[in-house]
């Protein structure tokens, strides 16, 4: 299935699109400072050579700025564009009451906790199929019991529509300095945030203030979840 390399695909895309490396990295250089990650002409030139295979982060970084996705950078034989879809009509019989299914393809960045933060790991080569009426960027394994009062438990995956920004009440992956944790938001009276865990056995993360002194920002907000049948 990956016989192809994440080099081959950049450079199919640079004689596609007539696109040199400075040009992929001017396109790439927006989405990395929104994530805080760091880019630059030489990871470029690595990845194209074939030196250096990009992390998961860089992927996600690339595939956002060439709108391809992340999957299909690895070299793996699905569609390119990150709006295509694959549709399962034609493999299920002709009948009234089955449903014609039509999938997406979203990367697995890692682990979310579901408690106290913690560092969201990378899964390098991980990619999930989902329905493609799941308006979402991206998947994160969710790890602890903060979230049980959202039906969201140890172990299962969710969904990620990536936006800096979500309403009061609504779930959200948040970085907090270096890790990563899935709550609910309020916006505060006095500007600050409140982290809401799903649990009471948790008490909610205040951040914002003059004396703050973590960084904090949102990833995106959670749209759906997979969980298993317990």
């Amino acid at each position: 299935m990956n016989k192809e390399t994440t080099a081959s695909r950049l450079k199919h895309l640079m004689k596609l699109r007539n696109l040199r490396q400075v040009d992929i990295l001017n396109r790439a250089l927006p989405y990395a400072e929104l994530f805080g990650i760091k880019l630059n002409k030489s990871d470029i030139s690595q990845y194209v050579s074939g030196k250096v295979e990009p992390g998961q982060d860089k992927l996600f970084i690339l595939g956002e700025a060439l709108n391809v996705s992340p999957a299909w950078l690895l070299g793996y034989d699905i569609p390119m564009n990150c709006e295509q879809v694959v549709s399962t009509t034609d493999a299920i019989p002709n009948h009234p009451d089955i449903l014609p299914v039509t999938t997406q393809y979203v990367p697995l960045l890692g682990d979310i906790a579901c408690g106290e933060p913690i560092y969201a790991e990378e899964n390098l080569s991980a990619v999930l199929a989902v329905g493609a009426e799941v308006d979402c960027d991206f998947a994160l394994r969710c790890r602890g019991d903060s979230m049980i009062g959202a039906r969201i438990y140890d172990g299962d995956i969710v969904f990620i529509k990536k936006q800096d920004t979500v309403m009061d009440g609504e779930i959200a992956a948040v970085i907090l300095d270096d890790d990563a944790t899935l709550k609910r938001v309020y916006r505060l009276a006095d500007g600050r945030i409140e982290l809401r865990a799903e649990n009471p056995m948790y008490k909610s993360i205040i951040v914002g203030g003059d004396a703050e002194t973590r960084s904090f920002h949102i990833l995106g907000k959670a749209v759906a979840f997979q969980s298993r049948v317990i």
